[in-house]
């Protein structure tokens, strides 16, 4: 009986072989999507859980009460690593990082600029990363250590052993190899090539270690057998007891972040977590899900709507003595053959485009053939499918009475057409809302790039800074002018495109009792920083370059000024910092979007201090073409950074960088958006040529008496339009309500306008009109005399 129905199935697939198409190509295309969205959404969670320890891993944060407002920081002062050892009980290790580190690496002939980290001792017991030579509680022990990735090690030194070999960093100081981890997973939330003892940048580099310097992260390792929320009470009150800042005593505390939200959850909101990428991919599930479920309904469709192709062949088995739970599995026997058939189609369609698709998201996904997990998930995912898609045509064609079918008195056409009709709207809701979710948010993203930014990013360059540069600023600063290339040159503590540092304001004029604030800061080494960088000076004057005098004052922008109510700025006295350093107003600069470009501008000042600037910023002539700037650039550089090779960025680039996420987003949403109308397609085609030849008689009549083309096109097209245009109506507020929920997490946002909504309804029905007027036209043209010849 088995093979008797795979024989019925395989047949009803050949003699039909349209609407088999129909059916598989459509729920190839659906299943595709949805494995491709279920790939996506594991490589999102499985970020970091291969590290042994991660469920017991944790960062330590501090959340500060301003003005009302709870923020959320995740750099800590050097002294707190000490605390919590010693105060904190179930606290197993500690580590202190900073992943902003850059450096120039140096190994016989052999030179690399990569991104590296820079560690506390126990680092690799917290981050239990692979190493395939050394010990992880050994190997930064020695503040002149260096630990290498294994392609970082390959890169350097080749074939040779790399352990206790000497690299060279930032041409300044030699440290010795002394182990080799394995190279990091593309799914790990911290990225490194190398790991240096953060012993050596205390010491050598002399970086700050009192407590109002908040500038690394500090990561703990608890004990397995303690509980989160015990240890996080006991270290919420630490700031109070050793900070030495007025707010942090009275209105700070620390708090722990588990390591499993911090790729899903690093967005927080009034100091809780308020969401971040969990978001998207919990919206992409959906939109996968949507996707199969309108190729599961263009299947159940074609298969109700050909039910009388099968009424009879039901009756028949039922009146020799078929139960309808036998028909039931056979029909659900067809519905898995066709998924299956489907399945191979999309694990090919998803091997073809995955390349693409990693391209475009940024990852690194591959098919995991060799798991054992996975293919016992697609059985699973294709017996799914095949039952969503093969439940309801099963239980309806098994429904008819063999006494009614075999007489030729029942008519399954009518009794299928609501439940198809509202499908097909379930169908084109979905699309039409995808449609409109892809115009609103390339809207948002142009709303943000077409926004003002306050300086002039054309021709803007920039270049990291090294021991090297910093020594040699002014002859190549002197240098790059000479050439003619370069407009002008300067030098500051962040990109124009960043703000890298704040500093709490202790006193200004007006300032209220209890008030607080925060003030983005950037250093700048010269008074070309506001030339360079095209910012415009409103008020007051500029640096003037004199070192001596230039460190006593300060310039605030715009929002500084109105967040401080401050009337007239010029030669205020505003009091920050611990020791605390007085400086003058001498000037304010109109508002740079240097932070996101969805926010307002935060308050911001700008101080000189050559010491803290470590970018150059450079702009390139009028007129000089760009390949010849970066020719004459690269050799003035390597000049005065003879040890590493030249390295640029241009500042339009950098702040393209800034909408890269939502940009994903959009042409995600947008390649979905298209592939749900194209599904909702094949199935609106193959319902108009089913309806088609279900009327060919009735086409046929109206044409004898005088029916038009048109009229016979309108005939068989307007109950699609109807549907459509239901759709896009219910569709409508439904998507408007959504997309304004997700507007306003940013500041600077659109309003949806109503000509988006009619736009998308009209493009949706006209897509339907073009679908379904091949079969109406087709019909229409037809030989009436062909259509009325008796059967």
């Amino acid at each position: 009986m088995l093979l008797n129905y795979f024989k019925t199935a395989w047949r009803s697939l050949i003699n039909h072989k349209a609407y088999s198409a129909l059916n598989i190509f459509g729920l190839a295309i659906g299943m595709a999507v949805a494995l491709l969205i279920g790939l996506w959404v594991h490589y999102q969670f499985s970020y970091d859980r291969f590290l042994p320890g991660y469920q017991h891993t944790n960062q330590v944060m501090y959340r500060t009460v301003y003005n009302g407002d709870i923020l959320t920081q995740r750099s800590t002062a050097y002294p707190l690593a000490e605390v919590l050892k010693k105060e904190v009980p179930g606290v197993r290790y500690v580590v202190q990082t900073d992943w902003t580190s850059s450096h120039g690496l140096v190994a016989k002939e052999k030179k690399l600029y990569l991104n590296g980290v820079t560690a506390g001792p126990d680092f690799l017991k917290v981050f239990e990363y692979p190493l395939l030579r050394g010990k992880a509680g050994d190997v930064l022990n020695d503040m002149h250590s260096i630990v290498l990735t294994a392609s970082t090690a390959k890169s350097l030194f080749g074939d040779a052993d790399p352990i206790d070999q000497i690299v060279r960093i930032d041409n300044q100081t030699d440290l010795k190899v002394t182990g080799i981890l394995e190279d990091v997973p593309t799914n790990s939330t911290f990225q490194f090539n190398y790991i240096i003892p953060l012993d050596y940048m205390v010491k050598v580099q002399h970086w700050g270690t009192q407590w109002g310097n908040n500038s690394l992260q500090t990561f703990v390792s608890l004990e397995p057998n303690v509980s989160f929320d015990q240890v996080s009470a006991n270290m919420k009150m630490l700031l109070k007891k050793y900070s030495v800042d007025e707010y942090s005593i009275a209105k700070s505390e620390l708090f722990m972040q588990p390591m499993k939200q911090w790729h899903l959850q690093a967005e927080f909101k009034n100091g809780v977590v308020a969401g971040g990428l969990l978001d998207y991919v919990k919206m992409f599930s959906i939109i996968g899900l949507l996707v199969l479920l309108i190729a599961c309904i263009n299947f159940m469709n074609l298969s109700t709507a050909r039910s009388e192709k099968r009424a009879r062949e039901v009756g028949i088995r039922k009146a020799i003595g078929s139960h309808r739970n036998d028909l039931v599995f056979q029909f659900l026997l067809e519905s898995l053959m066709i998924t299956l058939i489907s399945f191979m189609i999309s694990l090919l369609l998803v091997q073809v485009t995955l390349p693409a698709f990693n391209a475009l998201t940024n990852t690194h996904i591959r098919i995991p053939y060799d798991s054992a997990v996975f293919w016992c998930i697609l059985m699973a995912y294709v017996l799914l499918t095949a039952l969503l898609a093969g439940g309801r045509p099963a239980f309806y064609l098994s429904s008819f009475q063999p006494v009614k079918v075999l007489k030729g008195t029942m008519q399954t056409g009518k009794a299928a057409s609501l439940p198809r009709k509202a499908l097909v709207m379930v169908q084109f809701t979905c699309s039409v809302a995808l449609m409109i979710s892809t115009i609103v948010i390339y809207q948002q993203i142009q709303h943000a790039k077409d926004r003002p930014t306050g300086y002039d990013a054309q021709r803007l360059m920039m270049t990291d800074n090294s021991p090297d540069i910093n020594q040699n600023y002014e002859a190549l600063k002197n240098d790059l002018l000479q050439t003619g290339v370069v407009a002008s040159v300067t030098k500051s503590s962040s990109p124009v495109t960043g703000i890298w540092m704040t500093n709490n304001i202790r006193e200004w004029q007006g300032k209220q009792p209890g008030e607080s604030l925060e003030l983005g800061t950037t250093a700048v080494s010269d008074a070309d920083y506001f030339k360079t960088t095209g910012m415009t000076i409103v008020a007051g004057r500029n640096f003037s370059g004199n070192l001596g005098a230039d460190t006593n004052y300060v310039i605030l922008n715009e929002s500084a000024v109105k967040r401080m109510r401050l009337k007239d700025p010029i030669d205020q006295i505003i009091r920050w910092s611990d020791p605390v350093k007085v400086q003058k107003v001498i000037g304010v600069v109109k508002d740079a979007l240097m932070g996101s470009p969805y926010s307002s501008v935060p308050p911001c000042m700008f101080l000189y201090n050559p010491d803290w600037a470590n970018v150059i910023t450079y702009r390139l002539s009028p007129g000089v073409p760009t390949d010849k700037a970066i020719a004459t650039l690269t050799t003035v550089f390597n000049k005065h950074n003879p040890f590493y090779s030249y390295r640029y960025q241009f500042i339009n680039d950098a702040y393209a960088d800034k909408f890269r996420f939502e940009t994903l987003v959009g042409n995600l949403a947008g390649v979905f958006a298209v592939l749900a109308i194209f599904i909702s397609c094949l199935g609106l085609f193959g319902l108009a040529a089913y309806m088609a030849e279900q009327r060919t008689k009735e086409i046929g009549i109206r044409k004898v008496l005088g029916a038009s083309i048109s009229q016979v096109w309108l005939l068989l097209s307007k109950d699609f339009v109807v549907l459509v245009v239901l759709s896009c109506i219910v569709a409508a507020p439904l998507t408007w309500y959504v997309l304004q929920r997700w507007l306003q997490q940013y500041e600077y946002r659109i309003n949806i306008s109503v000509g988006v909504l009619l736009i998308t309804a009209l493009g949706a029905v006209t897509i339907t009109i073009i679908t379904v007027s091949f079969q109406s036209i087709r019909a229409a043209l037809a030989d009436p005399v062909k259509s009325l010849k008796a059967e």
